[in-house]
């Protein structure tokens, strides 16, 4: 079982090139600059609740947890202090069995076909792993994520404890058992 990311650079719809990779604990800084590059309505987006701050200590905990509990990957561009992260999608695992999924697209790479490469490269990593579903729980308002994760072949049905929430499921193994979430 690889629990590595290939290192890969990919062409983006408007012609910018990012490099994909799995993310790394010593990212930690760049993960908050990307934090704070993103506006608070897409913030509430990925975290379905307002988020001011980041929660580094969790943060910390989610990187050095890589690859045990799960998978990070992040889409990284040339900046002047070395490098910019312009997305990032993880997964965490639950009962081994199953993998709960988030994602984040900067403000400047939205609509450039980021966030599909980046779920793809997620599926492709859980299912290297061996798990059976992937899920995710996105807000019913958040249309684009909805969008994707149809397109990227997930079911859409309602989560039975909160209706303005969605749960996306994948099937990656055929009959592969349905996992319970973390949501976190």
């Amino acid at each position: 079982m690889r629990t590595d990311i290939p290192e890969t650079d990919i062409t983006l719809r408007d012609g910018r090139v990012v490099h994909l990779r799995g993310v790394r604990p010593s990212d930690e800084g760049e993960v908050l600059q990307a934090f704070a590059r993103i506006d608070d309505a897409p913030r509430y987006m990925r975290f379905m609740r307002s988020v001011r701050e980041p929660n580094v200590q969790k943060l910390r905990k989610v990187l050095g947890s890589f690859p045990q509990a799960g998978q990070g990957i992040v889409a990284t561009v040339p900046a002047s202090d070395g490098f910019d992260i312009a997305g990032s999608a993880v997964y965490l695992i639950d009962e081994n069995v199953s993998c709960e999924f988030a994602i984040t697209v900067t403000p400047h790479y939205g609509s450039t076909g980021l966030g599909g490469a980046l779920m793809t490269a997620l599926i492709a990593s859980a299912r290297e792993r061996g798990l059976a579903t992937m899920i995710g729980y996105v807000l019913a308002i958040n249309a684009p994520m909805l969008r994707l994760a149809r397109k990227m072949g997930f079911s859409v049905g309602l989560d039975p404890d909160d209706p303005s929430v969605r749960l996306c499921t994948l099937e990656l193994a055929p009959g592969g058992p349905a996992g319970h979430g973390v949501r976190g």
